[in-house]
């Protein structure tokens, strides 16, 4: 029984959190590990909220760090679907540092995390299809196409 396609809004996840001296490096920035976990979770809440229940991540593209984050700062993750295939889906992450003195927010990170849905025993499960609404969403599912077509194209390649 096919699932019925669920909107890129009904997904989408928005996690905040303040950047504490726990979060630190021996250099006194943010590590870049934690920013990892925090685009993580991001993207399995919304894998998950897509879905309707369990999820893995599968892999994750290109994780590069634009400028650094500071104790003190702001975090801001904003997730959302950009593909949903028969069982996994693309999850684009946008990480943003916000200066709570100044106001200025910094794109810190961009990446895309491949999460795979799971059924109660642990084998991947069917998933509902993606419907995208927005002129953004249906630009960012296109793109999505040609990064999923590339990653398949390397699995077989081996």
């Amino acid at each position: 029984m096919s699932k019925p396609a669920k909107a890129v809004s009904e997904s989408t996840v928005v996690l905040v959190q303040v950047m504490t001296q726990m979060d630190a490096n021996l250099a006194g920035n943010v590590h870049g590990g934690n920013i990892m976990k925090l685009a993580d979770t991001a993207a399995g809440v919304a894998a998950m909220r897509h879905s309707g229940g369990n999820v893995v991540t599968a892999s994750v593209d290109r994780f590069d760090f634009h400028a650094p984050i500071y104790i003190g700062n702001i975090v801001t993750l904003k997730s959302s679907l950009n593909h949903a295939g028969r069982t996994s889906m693309e999850v684009g992450v946008r990480v943003e540092a916000e200066d709570l003195f100044t106001g200025k927010k910094t794109h810190t990170n961009s990446c895309y995390f491949t999460m795979v849905a799971l059924d109660d025993k642990g084998c991947p499960t069917g998933i509902p299809p993606l419907a995208p609404e927005t002129e953004d969403d249906f630009r960012r599912t296109d793109a999505a196409r040609i990064r999923v077509a590339r990653r398949k194209k390397q699995i077989l390649k081996g």
